[in-house]
């Protein structure tokens, strides 16, 4: 997966938007305002900073080399996954669902609603 079809599957997600807050560089993906997905813009390889479950992202970071600590957040929710290296593109989909989905069920109620 490039970072056009990860921008194209994050977009697709039910009310997902995307901004860059934090300058030109970084694509940050949200749903009802919160952050799912962080895409850095140039860098090589290529990579995004997705929430994951705990447990869940020492799983991943154990079976792929590719999938590290979340670069500059919280390490504990969060990892950082070379999107371009050799996962396949059906394990980082569900990577990304996983962190969408996390974020959907913190939103207050009206706004899962709306989505």
């Amino acid at each position: 997966m490039d970072l056009a079809k990860l921008r194209v599957y994050c977009l697709s997600k039910p009310g997902a938007s995307e901004d860059m807050p934090f300058g030109e560089d970084v694509l940050v993906f949200r749903v009802g305002g919160k952050m799912f997905a962080l895409a850095p813009v140039d860098e090589v390889p290529a990579t995004v900073n997705l929430k994951c479950d705990p447990e869940l992202a020492l799983d991943l970071r154990d079976r792929y080399e590719q999938v590290q600590p979340g670069y500059h957040m919280n390490k504990k929710h969060w990892n950082t996954v070379e999107i371009d290296s050799g996962i396949p593109d059906v394990e980082l989909r569900k990577m990304i669902d996983h962190s969408y989905e996390l974020v959907v069920k913190r939103l207050p109620e009206a706004k899962r609603k709306s989505l």
